[in-house]
């Protein structure tokens, strides 16, 4: 069954095990993601009645379901389906789908997944002859699971340029599948997290949606994840980008990658009970998935104690991925505080870290084409998601974000509250939709086979530092992020003199409506002395 589905599954590398091996090898301590502190006490996070969905050809199995795991409970899917109707006993149950789901709910105490706690909906397409209208109901029937309520879904899978129907089909965001991905998370208010770009090509959409977050896969350097691996297709120069081109790599400048987490040599658990090894971006994907069910279950508790500066923006797509991108590594801290309390130095395929990347010196280039903005650390995403919402009528603390809107031609500015000190970094991450509407040809709110969506376009926002007692937009500006083409801008700059800033959104061009909402997530460090 494997085999036979390779071909369209996301960086499958599986190596029978015969002697046990340690629990996910560090892929959620400190080494990796950093969730296994937010397990215990006193954070208690373990994605409890959080839903998170999870698309691929096949299905895990379900215990009472399925014969291939009547043995192993240690995966509890809430649900399985078969595109959008339930999954027939015993059929289309596939292993890397079962390994994809144990790294984000497995509750085996010795190959514990990332939330073991939240609630899994898991949709097998079927077939490799299904093509991108029955890969669209299926992601949308996981989205309405759970009374609607799913807060992130997890793709670790790809489909084929070869097999769009449109002539001479590329990454410009307009397969049927991609245009779905971004309609449906604004519809269903859910966070698509997508195994990212890697091997010889040919396997690319959905990489190139707008509103979903990308996974590169990292391996370990010293028994630390902490270098892209080798496997992750990017393109390094100009060459290989046209070498590339219609294969795994967006029209234009647009950014690819959003985000890296652990996918290399993880041990999982089979469903017969045998441990295996996995490796590729499909097992990074799922990392990224379950910790937003930790944080969701964090920002819930949160809204059920009526905390201040907390809101049902929290439960926002744009806000869980303003948030997980800001909060990600780059540059390790030397105890400090200057570079954000950072654990460890991300590296690229060329061993070169963030301060030597074009992407830190280029305000055009929010993303890193290898890096995205940093390796997943779990326990900052928890940090810079706990420090709450915060408006711009008030003045702002050194972390937090907000979840706002902002109309055409004007600028939304947040003063931050305390001096930021000299030579301490700044990260700023701006995110926001892509207008994808559906072609409701019968009027049902949803998706059916010969609808397809119209794609609206994506307004233009930018990001700026500047210093506070500026007034003109044209002066004063430290850093800056200013992509037009991309819905993510993301800063991260060293401050030149201690002293008072702000953080002013710009929305600079309109494509579609005249008010957009937006997410925004800041950490800084304010000066101690």
């Amino acid at each position: 069954m494997v085999k036979k589905i390779s071909w369209i599954i996301w960086g499958l590398s599986v190596t029978c095990l015969s002697v046990p091996v340690l629990a996910l090898e560090n892929t959620l301590s400190t080494n990796g993601i950093d969730a296994l502190k937010l397990h215990k006490l006193p954070y208690n996070l373990i994605g409890r009645k959080i839903a998170i969905g999870q698309v691929e050809i096949g299905r895990p199995g379900k215990f009472g379901v399925d014969k291939a795991v009547s043995k192993n409970r240690s995966v509890n899917i809430a649900g399985v389906f078969l595109r959008n109707s339930p999954a027939k006993s015993n059929s289309g149950v596939d292993s890397h789908a079962y390994n994809v789901a144990g790294v984000m709910i497995s509750t085996d105490k010795a190959f514990p997944g990332v939330a073991p706690g939240a609630r899994l909906y898991s949709s097998a397409v079927g077939s490799t002859k299904m093509g991108q209208p029955e890969e669209c109901l299926s992601a949308q029937h996981i989205a309405l699971q759970n009374s609607g309520d799913v807060r992130a879904i997890n793709f670790s899978f790809g489909e084929p340029l070869n097999r769009d129907p449109r002539p001479d089909a590329v990454l410009d965001g307009n397969a049927l599948l991609t245009q779905c991905i971004d309609w449906s998370a604004r519809a269903h208010n859910g966070l698509y997290v997508i195994a990212g770009n890697q091997g010889k090509g040919g396997i690319p959409i959905p990489t190139d949606n707008f509103n979903g977050v990308n996974v590169a896969f990292s391996s370990r350097r010293g028994g630390i994840f902490n270098k892209v691996d080798v496997s992750n297709l990017v393109a390094t120069s100009e060459a290989m980008t046209q070498r590339l081109s219609g294969k795994e790599i967006n029209l234009g400048p647009r950014g690819t990658i959003g985000i890296v987490a652990p996918g290399s040599n993880i041990p999982m658990l089979n469903p017969d009970g045998k441990i295996n090894k996995v490796t590729g971006t499909s097992f990074a994907a799922p990392h990224v998935t379950a910790t937003v069910a930790l944080l969701q279950e964090f920002g819930d508790r949160q809204l059920r104690k009526k905390q201040p500066n907390w809101s049902l923006a929290s439960r926002q797509h744009e806000v869980m991925k303003a948030v997980l991108l800001n909060s990600a590594e780059k540059i390790q801290d030397m105890g400090d505080g200057l570079r954000l309390g950072m654990t460890r130095t991300l590296i690229n395929k060329q061993n070169q870290d963030w301060l030597a990347s074009e992407t830190y010196k280029n305000p055009k280039k929010p993303l890193d084409p290898q890096m995205g903005t940093g390796h997943l650390n779990a326990y900052r995403a928890y940090e810079q998601f706990s420090a709450g919402q915060w408006q711009p009528s008030q003045s702002v603390p050194a972390i937090g974000w907000n979840y706002n809107t902002i109309n055409a031609g004007s600028s939304v500015e947040y003063v931050l509250a305390k001096p930021l000190q000299q030579n301490s970094f700044v990260s700023i991450t701006l995110a926001w939709d892509r207008l994808v509407e559906l072609n409701d040809k019968n009027k049902n709110g949803q998706f059916d086979p010969g609808e397809d969506f119209r794609d609206r376009g994506l307004n233009n926002l930018d990001i700026y530092l500047v210093k506070a007692d500026e007034k003109s937009p044209d002066t004063g500006t430290v850093c800056a992020s200013i992509s037009e083409v991309d819905s993510v801008e993301h800063i991260f700059c060293p401050v030149p003199t201690t002293g008072k800033y702000k953080i002013r959104v710009q929305f600079q061009n309109q494509l579609n409506e005249a008010t957009q909402l937006y997410a925004l997530a800041w950490w800084t460090r304010a000066n101690r002395d």
